[in-house]
């Protein structure tokens, strides 16, 4: 039986369309995850809703809790996630309000809890890290985008992942980019690593907030930031509505 996630990044720290039916608090072997659990429907789907950040946003990347987000999950019955993660955009396709569905990942960051084994002496899991994200459900996504020309999805893409919470130097954008990297965020690792040690299939859905820097030549301030949000999460949305149907049919 599929069960439906969506862990809402900048942006995001509550769905809207979700008719709630509860809200659950949570403790894990791990701790407390970023918030409760919101359990509702959206789409005609019964989903449950987390906002990485907290509701009201105040935990910053490096801080959340991406082991006992992911295990509250988990306990829950949670087959699937889609994450929605705000980018910057590197490669030339990658300009703001574009939606991406990235199939690969390089991880920058550093001092995370990445792992659920770390803490077992004796035990070691290794996981095949191969393809970071679930391929079934990004062809939901990316068959539901090609459905909406508005959303203007890209198929494909390398997300890099910063430790934040500061944005880039422009030389570290440009080694990401010789290094491959289209997109950068600081949310996509450890929660995609720990997701698959889990068995639970996830899939970035990922919204260009800003260039990276060095790719404009306009300064990055929150409010641009913001006012890309606020038009992105309207595209989001419709993705949503038309992809959550055909990942639980």
């Amino acid at each position: 039986m599929t069960r439906l996630a969506i862990i809402g990044g900048t942006g995001l720290t509550s769905l809207p369309g979700l008719v709630i039916s509860r809200q659950q608090d949570q403790q894990t072997p791990w701790g407390s995850p970023s918030g409760a659990l919101v359990f509702g429907t959206y789409a005609g789907t019964e989903i449950v809703f987390l906002a990485r950040h907290g509701n009201p946003h105040a935990i910053p990347p490096h801080k959340v809790n991406y082991r006992a987000n992911i295990w509250a999950l988990k306990e829950n019955e949670v087959s699937d996630v889609i994450s929605i993660n705000a980018v910057g955009g590197i490669t030339k396709e990658m300009y703001p309000g574009r939606l991406i569905v990235p199939d690969q990942i390089i991880d920058y960051t550093w001092s995370r809890k990445h792992t659920y084994y770390d803490d077992n002496p004796g035990e070691i899991v290794y996981i095949d890290f191969t393809k970071p994200f679930c391929e079934k459900l990004r062809q939901h996504l990316i068959t539901a985008g090609t459905e909406c020309d508005e959303i203007n999805l890209y198929p494909t893409g390398t997300y890099g992942v910063t430790q934040g919470p500061r944005l880039e130097s422009t030389a570290e954008i440009r080694r990401m980019e010789r290094d491959g990297c289209d997109i950068v965020g600081m949310t996509a690792m450890p929660e995609t690593a720990l997701a698959k040690e889990l068995g639970i299939n996830y899939v970035s859905c990922s919204l260009v907030v800003n260039w990276a820097a060095g790719k404009s030549c306009e300064s990055i301030t929150m409010k641009m930031i913001d006012d890309n949000l606020k038009e992105g999460i309207c595209k989001v949305n419709t993705l949503l509505a038309k992809g959550i149907p055909r990942i639980v049919a």
